[in-house]
Parts: C-alpha cells; sequence; structure tokens
C-alpha cells in the first residue's frame, strides 16, 4: 500500500490539492478508502465464447502438504477477466500494453451510471446525452479522465451464462458506449481510458467494434470487466490501473484499486 501511493504526486479525487503527506496521513487514518475493482480469475469465470477465447487454467506445479500449491502454472487469453486492452488492439501502430508508462495509468475516474438503462435495455448504448447529463450534474469531465460505465452486468459475474447473456442464435446481448459517445470523449474532452463492468466497450451485438477503433485507435486504454462499480461515487474517486506488462502485449489481466474520500 504504501508504495502504490508515493507515485501519486498530484490528485486523490477531482480537484484535489491536498499535500503528499496529509493524503498519506489521510489514507493510513481511514479517511480514504481503497476498494479493489477487479474479479478474482478461475476456470468458471465467463470468457468470450467464440474460437479466439477459452477458459483460464491453473494448474499446480509443487504442493504443500495440505495439497495447497507452492508453485502453479496458468494459461489465460490476455484479453480475460478484469483486464486491460492496451491501445494496439483496436489501433494499428499504437502503443503496446508495455509502452504504457505509470503516468498512462493514474487518473480521477467518473462513473456513469447506466445501470437502470442496462436492466430496461441489455442491449443499451451509453448516448453522448448520457454525458452531457452527467457534466450537468457534476461539472466537466476533467482532463486525464478515465470514464467508466457503470451497468450492473458484474453482479452476475458469477454466472457465465447470465454474464454472456446469449440468445438462440448465438448473439451475445449487454450495453455499451455508443460510437457517438465514443468519439464525443475523443474528440470533444482529454481521457486517458474507459472501462466497462462487462466483457467489452463495444455492446454485445456489435459486428465492426467501432468504439475499439475510436478510442484504442487514438492511443487510449479500455478497462473490461471491471468489478464493484456500484461502490464509487460518481466523482471524487482516483485509479491506480496496474495490468500485467507483456513486452508486445495487446492487453492483459489488470488490478485495478479506486482510492475513494
Amino acid at each position: 500500500m504504501r508504495t502504490i501511493f508515493l507515485v501519486i504526486p498530484l490528485t486523490i479525487g477531482v480537484g484535489s490539492c491536498a499535500p503528499a503527506d496529509d493524503r498519506l496521513d489521510r489514507l493510513f487514518s481511514g479517511d480514504l478508502t481503497v476498494i479493489d475493482l477487479t474479479h478474482a480469475l478461475s476456470a468458471n469465470s465467463p470468457y468470450w465464447p467464440n474460437p479466439a477465447g477459452n477458459p483460464f487454467s491453473h494448474d499446480t506445479l509443487a504442493a504443500h502438504e495440505s495439497g495447497a500449491p507452492s508453485m502453479a502454472t496458468y494459461s489465460t487469453p490476455e484479453h480475460n477477466g478484469t483486464h486491460l486492452d492496451a491501445p494496439i488492439h483496436g489501433g494499428d501502430h499504437q502503443p503496446s500494453v508495455d509502452d504504457l508508462t505509470a503516468a498512462d495509468l493514474f487518473g480521477p475516474a467518473a462513473v456513469i451510471d447506466a445501470s437502470g438503462q442496462a436492466a430496461a435495455d441489455p442491449d443499451y448504448l451509453l448516448a453522448k446525452q448520457d454525458l452531457l447529463d452527467w457534466e450537468e450534474e457534476h461539472g466537466r469531465l476533467p482532463e486525464g479522465v478515465i470514464v467508466l460505465m457503470y451497468t450492473g452486468w458484474s453482479r452476475k459475474w458469477s454466472d457465465a451464462d447470465a454474464y454472456r447473456n446469449l440468445d438462440s442464435e448465438g448473439r451475445l446481448h449487454f450495453p455499451g458506449f455508443s460510437e457517438e459517445a465514443a468519439r464525443f470523449l475523443i474528440d470533444e474532452r482529454q481521457i486517458r481510458g474507459i472501462g466497462i463492468d462487462n466483457m467489452s466497450v463495444d455492446y454485445g451485438l456489435s459486428n465492426d467494434f467501432a468504439v475499439h477503433r475510436i478510442v484504442n485507435g487514438s492511443g487510449k486504454f479500455h478497462l473490461e470487466n471491471v468489478a464493484d462499480l456500484h461502490l464509487l461515487p460518481p466523482t471524487g474517486a482516483y485509479l491506480i490501473v496496474a495490468p500485467i506488462k507483456i513486452e508486445g502485449g495487446s492487453g492483459g489481466q489488470v488490478r485495478i484499486f479506486a482510492v475513494v474520500p
């Protein structure tokens, strides 16, 4: 915990200007809370239902007397579980996951609550107007923000069938960002990235993955399968994004921490 916070020199939360020592005092005195936004990865975790996806595997190489592993090996696609899409994932000639700097991976969070719309329509697309409505209530999205779409989908994580929500023709149904919203965030706001609490920032029925092309194609990252966004306020949290550093990787599993006042 102490190591993590020595690398946050400027702000915790939107608009905070407290001295670093004061922030550390607030953290260790309990005035600030750290929330883990990461699902545990297992063989039962939902994964993308096509030939490019496969389940997580974890095999013991050496064990204690109890049978608990003292060493194990694992195998997983880069884009399985709570993970980061590096810009190269959706945009050619863009940074891979190991090219992202520490500064790229820290930022204030804006949580856009679309859970009501998603409950009524699993194919809901976050509109530009949803973002403008959020700004009307909370102020303009700050520079360097990570915009998180809360759909309520992470509550389905333990039920892979409900999480994928496949219809009789094998089509996925879950909400996502609209192309219009993605272009607004890239063209008219200065974001670090976007995230969502389901399998993709593009909705389940997408065939062209336009949001990937727009956001990754502009050098920004995505966070997918984010856990427990219902625990965050609309504004005021600060994200610490720590992906596995795979050389040349198009993404990888990520541990995400939110620092919340």
